[in-house]
């Protein structure tokens, strides 16, 4: 099947499959029920240290691509079961961040892609 990324604040449509919203915290302004998240595993979203030192430019997008693989690493197991998921059926990994391009959401959808081979 597939993994799909998509902004928090897009509207849910039916072909999103599982829903999975990757940010340690919840997105203002967007109401849990509006989202439709099937699942919030926020251990596996970057340290609040991580994800501070990314949005305040302290760290580029390839160290913290580096640092965050480096955590997902740690995670292995917690993560092994979202992979397998995605191996039959379309899961989304739902996000806030505005760049699509540099989010944690991409990079752990290249982590979840690696996990499946």
């Amino acid at each position: 099947m597939s993994i799909r990324l998509k902004r928090v604040f897009e509207a849910p449509e039916r072909d999103d499959g599982y829903r999975v919203l990757v940010d340690r915290l919840w997105p203002r302004g967007v109401a849990k029920a509006d989202a439709c998240i099937d699942d919030w595993p926020k251990e596996v979203a970057p340290s609040d240290a991580l994800r501070r030192a990314f949005h305040a430019g302290e760290l580029g997008w390839g160290a913290f691509r580096r640092r965050y693989l480096a955590e997902l690493k740690t995670q292995r197991e917690k993560l092994r079961p979202l992979a397998d998921r995605a191996g039959h059926e379309t899961i989304t990994l739902v996000f806030a961040a505005k760049d699509v391009r540099h989010n944690n959401a991409v990079v752990l959808r290249q982590y979840l892609e690696m996990l499946r081979k």
